[in-house]
């Protein structure tokens, strides 16, 4: 199936771009640019992933996300939260309908580009926080792309019933270099280690018994889950 692949920059995307290589015809990428404090090193990352595999990259900006929603996430937002990500205060860090603005665009790109399926990394962990991530929403939207497109483009989910241990060991086996994604919604030098995308990572890495190739500015133990 050809695919086009909405690609963040981060763990979960880019391992769903190495899988998408390995199991259908990607026909391309696309990251948006809307305004958060990390999107920066995200999509340099995203782009560098890109120009490995030769494929074609685009970035849609999305200006008025950052101008008109309230996140914490956005620059526009407060500080970035910290401790472990399922806590009530990473609520703060949920730009409102993300999902479902990114992935209207991407539906029409996917169709402009003569794919037939639409691949995002919402995995099992993404639940506790993201209502955009969740089963329901996702059924929906997925529906409404194959009803509003003559392509009947299909929204592939293929880690929704993973959290992010299960894909950095997917991950892994598919050779994605983990080094070159960003996951700390700070978007400082380097990933904080603190705020809950960071604790995740850690986590995850530490769950998988894989060697984590991120420098972290502080270290130490990890939050309780809530």
């Amino acid at each position: 199936m050809k695919t086009l692949i909405l690609l963040s920059g981060g763990m979960d995307s880019t391992a769903a771009l190495y899988w998408a290589m390995k199991h259908h015809e990607v026909v391309g990428a696309v990251s948006f640019d809307y305004g958060s404090k990390h999107n920066a090193r995200e999509i340099t990352l995203a782009v560098w992933h890109c120009l490995q595999l030769g494929i074609p990259h685009d970035t849609v900006e999305l200006p008025f996300v950052n101008e008109l929603f309230a996140s914490d996430l956005l620059k526009s937002g407060g500080d970035i939260p910290e401790g472990h990500y399922a806590a009530e205060n990473m609520k703060r860090t949920v730009v409102p309908f993300r999902n479902g603005v990114m992935l209207a665009i991407a539906c029409g790109l996917a169709e402009s580009r003569e794919a037939e399926g639409l691949v995002i990394a919402a995995h099992s962990g993404d639940h506790a926080i993201y209502p955009d991530c969740r089963e329901p929403f996702m059924k929906a939207i997925g529906e409404a792309m194959r009803e509003g497109t003559y392509a009947k483009i299909e929204l592939l989910r293929p880690f929704i019933d993973l959290d992010k241990t299960g894909i950095a060991r997917l991950g892994h086996e598919l050779g994605v270099d983990f080094g070159k994604t960003w996951s700390c919604y700070k978007g400082g030098d380097l990933h904080c280690g603190l705020c809950g995308t960071c604790v995740e990572r850690r986590e995850a890495f530490i769950q998988s018994g894989l060697v984590d190739p991120t420098v972290y500015e502080v270290t130490g133990d990890l939050p309780p889950a809530p």
